[in-house]
């Protein structure tokens, strides 16, 4: 009789994990539907003295996790697809010798080609001023650079005030890409307890993530900030650490000279205007999870010596 029951049972088992394994292989079997997505990719070569060479669309790998992706398209971003919205972002809390720079983003905004649009703002309270909405008269935005106020205001947020920008940024399909100046600390979430120990606002995942959602690049330069906190060793380091971070995942850069303010910002705008001439659209086909996100994208060149730099991750539709 036992060995009965055992016989019976050891079938219903079996049964039970063919059935499951069939299961399983006929959804492996079912082809996962691909939506294309669109991101930018600046091309920097790892030697400054070297020429950036010309990159086809077999060239680029394209990897979701292990998974290889299908580019669609790899266009340089000149002629028709030039299109470019750029704001320049201030910190309304920073010192007032950020006024000396002012010649330098002066040049570098009329520097800028007649495909692109330009705006300038001043972060305060948690939102952003827009002296000069995206226009391509680049004289007239050079013309609306002010001094600092010098006051972050009740809520001194840099991350909040970039939030508020791209949340009010109409979608017209050109590049999008920020140059913001700020010491990167956030005075709106009160002094941070955490000495020696990197600490970073939460805001800035928020930011980043808003970001790479719409494929907004973020180049940050770091100036001096007012008030007590911007005269802290640990508060400086960690605005430091937000901004970088801040830009590394959003396919940006980020400059600063230490923990002092730098001499010029010529330097740093010259390597922003070079990545924007080595840029280029990439349309490829992304796979999609049950819910729509962002999904971490791997790029490499097939080119030594050349880098691909992107946002970490893209907005991909749920299946």
């Amino acid at each position: 009789m036992r060995r009965s029951i055992f016989i019976s049972a050891s079938s219903m088992l079996f049964a039970a994990a063919f059935a499951g394994l069939s299961i399983m292989q006929a959804q492996q079997s079912e082809p996962v539907k691909s939506v294309p997505t669109r991101m930018t990719v600046t091309l920097r070569v790892q030697d400054s003295d070297k020429k950036t060479p010309d990159v086809n669309r077999d060239d680029v790998i394209v990897k979701q996790g292990k998974v290889p992706l299908q580019v669609i398209r790899w266009t340089p971003a000149i002629g028709a697809s030039a299109g470019l919205d750029l704001f320049i972002l201030l910190d309304d809390a920073s010192d007032p010798v950020l006024g000396s720079h002012d010649e330098d983003l002066r040049a570098f905004i009329i520097a800028l080609p007649d495909s692109s649009s330009v705006g300038v703002g001043y972060m305060r309270n948690a939102t952003v001023q827009i002296v000069q909405d995206l226009t391509t008269d680049h004289a007239v935005a050079a013309r609306t650079l002010r001094l600092p106020l010098a006051s972050s205001g009740a809520y001194g947020n840099p991350y909040l005030s970039l939030i508020d920008l791209i949340k009010r940024w109409p979608e017209d399909g050109k590049r999008r890409e920020i140059v913001m100046i700020t010491d990167g600390i956030d005075r709106f979430r009160g002094e941070s307890h955490y000495r020696g120990l990197s600490f970073i606002s939460p805001d800035v995942d928020s930011a980043s993530r808003i970001a790479q959602r719409t494929g907004t690049v973020i180049d940050t330069i770091f100036t001096r900030g007012v008030g007590r906190r911007a005269r802290n060793y640990w508060e400086i380091t960690n605005g430091q650490n937000a901004i970088a971070k801040l830009s590394d995942e959003t396919g940006g850069e980020s400059y600063s000279l230490g923990t002092q303010n730098s001499v010029g910002f010529s330097p740093y705008l010259d390597d922003v205007q070079r990545a924007l001439r080595n840029q280029y659209l990439l349309e490829f086909r992304a796979i999609p999870a049950k819910r729509s996100g962002l999904q971490s994208i791997d790029l490499k060149s097939q080119i030594a010596g050349l880098e691909l730099d992107s946002a970490d991750s893209v907005w991909v539709p749920g299946r």
